[in-house]
């Protein structure tokens, strides 16, 4: 049986960041697989920067020197009214059903489901696991603490943790905006992510 996290994000672009985090949580979470999500461009609530296209071949250059890593194209290929979460980690689980299936989040998204701010945020709960890394300002025990909808789910397997050393913050919108203004942020992503914006005029 393996364990296979699902790490969903806009990738937009993709930064050293991202796989540093993929890379602790697969480590410290003895993960055999990390499957990055790129989200849909058809998602109401996202305003995204380039195609969808762009963001794959992105995420596809960044991860392709790590066996562990790999990248699916599944939210892109869906309507955006039927994206979410819950229907996703569904997908997922039928498609490996012999294998432990994890949503990895940060703690400000915990909060959201806590509030019941995400579709199905009972079932989505009741029916996975996850893997939740920490935010600055955010107690993670307190927020489950707090929300009826974590409170009554947690029986020590379904929210793993992460409150050491996985705040650290190099956002995508940071790196949009120096490009935009002719800044220099060469070393906050792959070097061929960097090639790829500058050879395709990214985020001018």
């Amino acid at each position: 049986m393996a364990k296979i996290g699902i790490y969903g994000s806009s990738f937009d672009p993709i930064t050293n960041v991202h796989l540093w985090t993929a890379s602790t949580v697969a480590h410290r979470c003895k993960l055999d697989r990390v499957i990055f999500l790129p989200c849909s461009s058809k998602r109401q609530d996202k305003k995204l920067n380039v195609s969808d296209e762009h963001r794959m071949n992105m995420v596809q250059l960044a991860i392709a020197d790590n066996e562990k890593f790999e990248v699916d194209d599944y939210e892109m290929n869906q309507l955006g009214w039927e994206i979410a979460t819950y229907i996703t980690l569904r997908h997922f689980r039928e498609k490996f059903p012999g294998d432990e299936i994890y949503f990895i989040m940060g703690a400000d998204l915990l909060v959201d489901i806590g509030e019941g701010k995400w579709q199905r945020a009972d079932d989505l709960i009741r029916e996975n696991k996850f893997i939740v890394m920490a935010r600055d300002g955010i107690n993670m025990l307190s927020a489950i603490s707090k929300s009826p909808i974590l409170r009554n789910a947690d029986d020590g397997q379904t929210f793993h943790l992460i409150d050491k050393g996985l705040a650290m913050e190099i956002s995508s919108s940071y790196i949009r905006d120096e490009l935009k203004m002719g800044g220099e942020p060469r070393y906050l992503m792959p070097d061929k992510v960097y090639e790829y914006i500058k050879t395709n005029n990214l985020y001018q």
